[in-house]
């Protein structure tokens, strides 16, 4: 039975001190969320920082072990069947039936969540069009490539415009012509008064889709904000140097740490070491000369204003790179 929803002071999405253990294994550590009507909040963390877990107990897939959350003033434990029907979810997983075609199951949802058949066929049309599936709308789904299951059900979850829209990593195998019209879509949702909780590897992906940002860091909300904001907090000007060898990334870290450079950070997929460059320049130069003494050869450096990869890395302590494509839950699980 739907209870009187609580009153979240506006908020669509709200959640309080939530907590979650997979075994011994913390996911969440009491993390607050909250996300305004038309908001887009992205969630960035390593790996096992929470965030599909978080996704999930927002998304009634989920119970939390403590703290309380809200969608739409609907308790999100107590009042379960309320809040799935305010809310839009895609996962990491696709969940397509392989014996249909792509059109058929997009009209076999919009009928099961209650569309009139025409209504069903048209809104099916329109989001095969939007996903660029037209072609391919009266093939069998078991002959999609990745990307076009990703991109079919991406048109799933939208197909009935709902309130509240989690995406747990929705561009992951996606190309750069079909995460652009995701971005768009997601960006259209954002300005028609939906509230979007969004995962995402992709931290230009975060950067552009993203008002708020909240980064995890073992089950905890270190640090949120604006993408703009998060920069700031990094600081000016960094000065980044691509070392020839990646071997010795380990090493042009400790160096520049050993010369007083502050913020030092490294990325082994680019073999790319950055610091702090308060002093412009000067800090350059003083960079190079602290890696010349230890013999580290540099391919390039240059100086540049911080990117949201230089905020992540920094503020979720993370000093090997951005994370990498997997399940939050399943490699908690794995080391539990």
């Amino acid at each position: 039975m739907n209870r009187t929803p609580y009153d979240t002071n506006g908020a669509a999405i709200l959640a309080h001190g939530l907590t979650h253990s997979f075994g011994k294994t913390p996911a969440l550590a009491g993390i607050d969320l909250e996300v305004a009507p038309g908001e887009a909040r992205g969630l960035l963390g390593h790996n096992g920082a929470g965030k599909t877990t978080a996704v999930r107990i927002l998304a009634t897939l989920l119970m939390p072990d403590g703290g309380r959350a809200f969608v739409r003033g609907h308790d999100v434990v107590r009042d379960a069947a309320a809040v799935r029907e305010q809310v839009a979810f895609a996962g990491q997983q696709a969940t397509l039936d392989e014996r249909l075609t792509g059109r058929e199951n997009l009209v076999l949802l919009a009928r099961l969540q209650r569309l009139p058949t025409r209504a069903a066929r048209e809104r099916s049309a329109d989001m095969l069009e939007r996903f660029d599936l037209t072609a391919a709308a009266d093939r069998l789904v078991g002959t999609y490539s990745g990307g076009m299951r990703r991109r079919l059900d991406l048109a799933a979850c939208l197909l009935v415009p709902r309130p509240v829209v989690f995406l747990d990593e929705p561009t992951t195998g996606l190309d750069p012509v079909s995460r652009a019209g995701v971005w768009d879509a997601v960006r259209e949702l954002a300005d028609e008064g939906a509230a979007i909780l969004l995962t995402t590897q992709y931290l230009e992906e975060a950067d552009r889709l993203s008002d708020t940002i909240s980064v995890l860091s073992d089950g905890r909300v270190v640090a949120e904000g604006t993408p703009a904001q998060l920069k700031d907090r990094v600081g000016g000007r960094r000065v980044q140097a691509v070392v020839a060898r990646a071997e010795e990334l380990d090493e042009a870290v400790a160096a520049l740490a050993d010369a007083g450079l502050r913020n030092v950070t490294a990325d082994p997929r680019a073999s790319r070491v950055t610091a702090a460059a308060p002093d412009g320049a000067e800090d350059l130069s003083r960079a190079l000369d602290a890696l010349a003494r230890e013999g580290i050869e540099v391919d390039e450096a240059d100086l540049h204003r911080p990117t949201l990869d230089d905020a992540f890395f920094a503020l979720a302590g993370v000093t090997n790179g951005p994370p990498a494509e997997e399940d939050d839950d399943l490699l908690t699980e794995a080391r539990s």
